[in-house]
């Protein structure tokens, strides 16, 4: 039965994941059409299409130099790895982990089994905090491939999805009752 409830909950996230996430590829082009490039007005502030113009005053204005590289919007998807908003969601990710690990140990003092790992790996401190750095440094590696590679809506969601996941299994730690050892008379 913990099994089972491991699998559902672990079936749940990838379909959530995959209903909520938009199909994108690294090579594809953004979805909207180029704008387009300032022209100068005339002098007199009107446009020649709408004055009735000759046609060599309209091909003129239609002809101008795009502006300068420097004037030209930059993509705003670009942004660095190490950005505000990832460093407040990789501190959410290992927080939450901190928090996990914590609401595990106060779990196993009170008599509960574990469902994930086995009982003798959380209760080997060292070595459970070892897998709970490393679930951190999997999720900083999984967002910094999705960077890489130009999927920044999926290396933003990695992180949330791991943080909110990782927080509502240690609520669930915490809100577990005590097992009491049963006495036969």
């Amino acid at each position: 039965m913990r099994n089972l409830a491991a699998k559902l909950q672990i079936a749940i996230v990838f379909a959530c994941a995959s209903a909520f996430a938009s199909p994108c590829w690294a090579n594809d082009a953004p979805s909207l059409p180029n704008a387009p490039t300032p022209s100068v007005m005339p002098a007199n502030g009107r446009s020649a299409a709408f004055q009735g113009a000759s046609l060599d005053d309209q091909t003129a204005t239609q002809t101008r130099e795009p502006l300068s590289p420097a004037v030209q919007r930059q993509d705003s998807s670009e942004h660095h790895f190490w950005d505000r908003e990832n460093i407040a969601l990789l501190s959410a990710v290992s927080a939450s982990r901190a928090l996990d690990y914590s609401s595990t140990l106060n779990m196993r003092r009170r008599g509960r089994q574990e469902i994930l790992l086995t009982n003798d790996v959380v209760d080997n401190h060292p070595a459970f905090a070892a897998i709970e750095a490393g679930g951190t440094a999997v999720s900083v590696g999984a967002s910094y491939l999705f960077h890489r590679y130009h999927h920044h809506r999926l290396e933003r969601w990695t992180s949330m999805v791991h943080a909110s996941l990782t927080t509502s299994g240690a609520i669930r730690n915490y809100c577990l009752k005590t097992a009491h050892a049963s006495t036969t008379p």
